[in-house]
C-alpha cells in the first residue's frame, strides 16, 4: 500500500501575517509626529518586523478628521497594488495592543542608495533632476536634486494620484533586488490639492507610455462598484474617493506630471 501523500503546509501570506499575527511592541520611532511603533510578528511559523501606528496615538489635524490616517496609509497601498506597482509596503488596518491602527511591513533601506543630494551648482549633473534651492547656512544655497530614477517617477505619479501632502526624503526606502518603497501615506486623499513632494524633477514632462496605461487601468478599477472603488469607499470619504477619480482623468487627459499649483507649499518642511 502506497504511502498517503503529503499536503505540503499552507503559505501564510504577507498581508495575514500583518492581520492575524501576535503583535510584540519592540520600541518606539521617536521622530515621527505620531505614534509609530516597531514591533514583531508571529502567525503560524511566519515572522516578520512591522510598523504599527495605532489611531490613539494620530495627533489632530486641521484639514483632517480626527482618527483617519490609518485607513488613508491602507487606501494608498490599495492604490499601490492596483498600480501593478508595488511601491507601498504591505499594509492592514487591524486591532493591536493600543487599539485598531494601520500595520505595515518594516523595509530595512539600503544604506548606499543615493536618492537625494545637495550640490554646488546651478543645473543638476546628468541622472539628476532639479527641486530647487535650499539654504544650507551662513547666507549660502545649494541645488536640492533627486535622482532621475524610473522608481521614482512611478512614485510621483501614485503621489499625484493619491494627493500626498508630505513626500520628504526620509519617505524613501530604496529595498533589496532593486526595489523602492515610499511610506507614510497618512496625508492623502484629500479633497483640496494639497500635493507636497521632493519629486517635482518630472513637473510639466509627458508622463511615459507605462504611466499612461496604468492610469488607464486606475480609471477602470475606481470606477463606481468596481473592487477598488468599494475597498477606498471603506477607507476615504466619497467627496475624497470622487476627487481620486478627478486626478486620474486630469492625468489622463492632459498627459503630463503635475505641476505645483501655487495655493499649497510645494516642497513640504522639512525636506528630508
Amino acid at each position: 500500500m502506497s504511502a498517503p501523500e503529503r499536503i505540503p503546509p499552507r503559505s501564510v501570506t504577507t498581508a495575514e501575517l500583518l492581520a492575524k499575527g501576535e503583535l510584540k511592541v519592540r520600541g518606539r520611532i521617536r521622530e515621527a509626529s505620531n505614534a509609530v511603533l516597531y514591533c514583531s510578528v508571529s502567525y503560524e511559523g511566519r515572522d516578520a518586523f512591522c510598523v504599527y501606528k495605532p489611531v490613539a496615538g494620530e495627533q489632530p489635524l486641521w484639514d483632517f478628521p480626527d482618527g483617519n490616517l490609518a485607513r488613508r496609509e491602507v487606501a494608498a497601498y490599495e492604490v499601490s497594488q492596483a498600480t501593478g506597482w508595488g511601491l507601498v509596503p504591505t499594509t492592514v488596518l487591524r486591532d493591536g495592543p493600543y487599539g485598531e491602527g494601520m500595520c505595515q511591513l518594516w523595509i530595512e533601506a539600503a544604506p548606499d542608495a543615493e536618492l537625494l543630494a545637495l550640490v554646488d551648482a546651478e543645473e543638476p549633473a546628468e541622472g539628476w533632476k532639479a527641486i530647487g534651492f535650499a539654504e544650507v547656512g551662513e547666507g549660502k544655497t545649494a541645488l536640492l536634486v533627486h535622482a532621475d530614477d524610473a522608481r521614482l517617477r512611478k512614485l510621483a505619479v501614485l503621489d499625484a494620484v493619491i494627493n500626498n501632502a508630505d513626500r520628504k526624503g526620509g519617505h524613501l526606502l530604496p529595498g533589496g533586488e532593486g526595489r523602492l518603497y515610499g511610506i507614510d501615506h497618512g496625508v492623502t486623499f484629500n479633497t483640496e490639492n494639497k500635493l507636497r513632494t521632493l519629486l517635482w524633477g518630472w513637473a510639466g514632462e509627458s508622463l511615459t507610455d507605462e504611466a499612461l496605461s496604468v492610469l488607464a487601468g486606475l480609471r477602470d478599477a475606481l470606477a463606481p462598484g468596481a473592487p477598488l472603488a468599494t475597498r477606498l469607499a471603506e477607507l476615504v470619504t466619497a467627496a475624497e474617493l470622487d476627487a481620486t477619480r478627478a486626478r486620474v482623468e486630469a492625468m489622463l487627459a492632459s498627459g503630463k506630471h503635475p505641476e505645483p499649483g501655487g495655493e499649497w507649499p510645494a516642497i513640504p518642511w522639512p525636506p528630508v
